[in-house]
């Protein structure tokens, strides 16, 4: 059977009206585990439609009407991106099986609708009145809608949808053939995991005034939901670390204030933190509402006071050693002049990766930001640094004063000269860090100053430049090798 009316609206008018649901969901919470992602499209103020990067996995209660023998199921008001392969339910209480299963993508101009598959609607015309009524079975083409008697209605024209739910759902929905024991409501379990929903560490610190460096330290969780679909009563377990996903397929993770929160219980306890496999889980103490579109923040640990260490770091060169010695003169020149501003932290606990901001109060006493920086999952006790930015009143200058190769001795001396200059009306100390990486084998010859540190690969010397003047540092090193190690002639 085929209802025509009017031409089709080019909006569609969804009108929600408050009645029984034919399918509702049981009373009991859903879980929503929430692995880590830095994909900024989650954590973008401004974006449309749901976002495919991230990792969740769902495990709902859901309350469905069962009829005896094999039937057909639908289940709807489910997220955009899932992973089909993954995508499971069961019956804890027995008495039904699943015999298979089909996912319906919402996609296309009837998204909207597809969360409606499986619940009462009243399809309406231009003129208001009914076109079809009864269980939303298909949206496609039409929508295919099935009445108490077991009649079928293909609807191609159409103005609105009216449903008995008191909420809109959307997303995609599943079809399910199912073998029950007995008619009557059956609670189920569905699990499955999503894309468009993931977390990250965000970190606070706030500079004490005085000489030395103290920090007022705060942890939060940033939580996006991008999913295309609201969650209400939620209780949320963070996964801190980084699992393999090996489908491409599948949902991905990519390695403001609130807004849209809801903690449905005033609290003060925080996650509680426990291990998991390889990884750290941080669960919320009360249930939370995630609407769609939204970015919400919760504290991961209480705010305290922390020391600290800052440095005005000037380096050249890295870590890495060539496979033989580098013998040309123009090897790792350096010659930038940026001194940049960093801050190093001691790991009070397991911290998660994610951003730092740092701010410091002005000479009117405001908080101003002066840098941020990503810290990756520091283990509790390791050390966490992040570079602030360029130093306004610093600047250094590198030459090189000398250069020689003894082919015949294997031997290479090579001899810089640092100029610090400091334009500010305080004193300053800077760290030089140098890489001789010529070659594995070097020492050092002299230097005007003592080394700080000294490395396989490192050399750091701390120079005093004082308010409004200068200072000079003068090392040289000498790099050896044998014949097996350069057999050049």
């Amino acid at each position: 059977m085929t209802a025509s009316h009017h031409p089709r609206a080019l909006a569609i008018a969804c009108i929600v009206a408050l009645a029984g649901m034919t399918q509702a969901r049981a009373a009991d919470i859903t879980a929503l585990t929430l692995y880590r992602s830095d994909s900024a499209a989650l954590y973008a103020s401004k974006g449309d439609g749901s976002i495919d990067d991230g990792y969740a996995v769902v495990r709902e209660q859901r309350a469905l009407n069962l009829t005896a023998g094999i039937h057909d199921v639908v289940i709807g008001d489910l997220p955009d991106s899932l992973d089909s392969e993954a995508l499971a339910l069961s019956f804890p209480g027995g008495g039904a099986r699943v015999i298979s299963q089909r996912l319906l993508l919402a996609q296309g101009a009837n998204a909207a609708l597809t969360g409606l598959i499986g619940r009462n609607v009243d399809v309406l015309g231009n003129d208001g009145q009914p076109l079809a009524s009864g269980h939303l079975l298909r949206v496609s083409d039409g929508l295919l809608v099935r009445n108490d008697h077991g009649d079928n209605t293909l609807v191609n024209h159409y103005a609105a949808v009216r449903t008995s739910a008191g909420d809109f759902p959307t997303g995609s929905s599943l079809n399910l053939r199912v073998d029950a024991a007995r008619a009557g409501q059956v609670n189920a379990v569905l699990s499955y995991p999503t894309s468009g929903l993931g977390w990250r560490a965000a970190y606070v610190a706030t500079l004490q005034p005085g000489g030395g460096c103290r920090m007022q330290f705060e942890s939060r969780a940033s939580i996006a939901n991008r999913s295309g679909r609201d969650w209400h009563d939620l209780q949320l377990t963070l996964i801190a670390g980084e699992p393999n996903m090996a489908k491409a397929s599948a949902p991905q993770p990519m390695m403001a204030m609130a807004r849209g929160f809801n903690a449905k219980a005033e609290s003060a306890e925080l996650p509680q933190q426990a291990s998991l496999a390889d990884y750290r889980s941080y669960t919320l103490p009360a249930a939370v509402d995630l609407p769609d579109g939204s970015v919400s923040q919760v504290p991961l640990y209480a705010t305290r006071t922390l020391d600290c260490e800052r440095t005005a770091l000037y380096e050249n060169g890295g870590g890495w050693v060539p496979p033989q010695p580098m013998l040309g003169r123009d090897f790792n020149l350096g010659g930038g002049n940026a001194i940049v501003g960093t801050l190093k932290l001691q790991a009070f606990d397991s911290l998660p990766a994610g951003y730092l901001r740092v701010l410091t109060a002005d000479r009117n006493g405001t908080a101003q930001f002066i840098g941020e920086g990503r810290i990756n999952d520091t283990p509790k006790g390791s050390d966490a640094s992040i570079t602030l930015g360029t130093a306004f009143d610093l600047r250094a200058e590198r030459t090189r004063t000398s250069f020689k190769v003894d082919k015949d001795g294997r031997t290479l001396d090579e001899a810089f000269r640092i100029n610090l200059s400091n334009a500010g009306d305080a004193a300053r100390t800077v760290t030089v860090r140098e890489h001789p990486n010529r070659w594995r084998q070097w020492t050092l010859v002299s230097s005007s100053n003592k080394p700080s540190q000294q490395t396989a690969d490192t050399l750091e010397f701390r120079i005093e430049v004082p308010a409004n003047g200068k200072a000079v540092l003068d090392y040289a090193v000498r790099y050896r090798w044998t014949a097996e190690e350069n057999p050049q002639p």
